[in-house]
């Protein structure tokens, strides 16, 4: 485990705090996230300051409809993450894990192997007045860690990934660790085999979206 405590490049800290503003989420008015206005124009300064070439699409700058539906149940149901020790994967921004702290949890871990997350998170975790732990690494490389709970917002955006962190996810599920994932109803996320907890209407933008209203839902595995 990495320890967001350790020393935030400054580059890319500034980078950060060039390129994004401090807003308050739609869905979860609570939180405060580091986020950008426009995805396609940060996405070439990120392949720039990043030497060019292939990057991801910068995920962390934004508070997608998949992970807003996470934090708000968290936030309206705090039994939920109360004590417990929770992992957000492929965690962007953050905001799950956030929302995770501000509900009562005991610690949070924020995953994602997007080197610029490490920054985002520390910036956010700052922002929201919680502490918390990052790494790069790719948990799916491995067993589950010995945590609570996961969170898995918008995770199944492409096929093959996320066939993979489904099945992680379902082997985390069978050996007693609480999963909650977070869907706007995404092209690769599975129709059957999971419940419905709750559903929201959150707000969001063309620019991310179909629309300027999503539905998203919170599912988890049954029993």
């Amino acid at each position: 485990m990495d320890s967001m405590a350790a020393i935030m490049p400054s580059r890319q800290r500034a980078f950060i705090l060039r390129h994004t503003l401090p807003r308050r989420p739609p869905h979860t008015p609570e939180l405060r996230l580091y986020l950008a206005g426009e995805l396609m124009p940060l996405w070439r300064l990120t392949a720039e300051e990043r030497g060019g070439g292939d990057v991801p699409p910068p995920f962390w700058a934004f508070a997608w409809a998949g992970g807003l539906a996470i934090a708000r149940f968290l936030l309206d149901h705090p039994a939920e993450v109360a004590g417990k020790r929770v992992l957000d994967l492929a965690a962007g921004s953050g905001l799950c894990a956030i929302a995770a702290m501000r509900a009562g949890a005991a610690s949070a871990l924020a995953a994602d192997i997007d080197p610029f997350c490490a920054g985002a998170v520390a910036l956010n975790a700052q922002a929201n007045g919680v502490s918390m732990a990052f790494t790069g690494r790719d948990l799916l490389d491995a067993d589950p860690p010995d945590i609570d709970l996961i969170l898995a917002g918008d995770v199944c955006y492409e096929q093959a990934p996320a066939a993979r962190m489904l099945a992680w996810l379902r082997l985390a599920h069978a050996r007693g660790i609480r999963v909650l994932i977070g869907d706007p109803g995404r092209t690769y996320f599975p129709r059957q085999g999971l419940t419905l907890l709750a559903e929201y209407r959150v707000p969001t933008t063309r620019e991310l979206e179909d629309s300027e209203v999503k539905w998203a839902g919170v599912f988890t595995f049954p029993d």
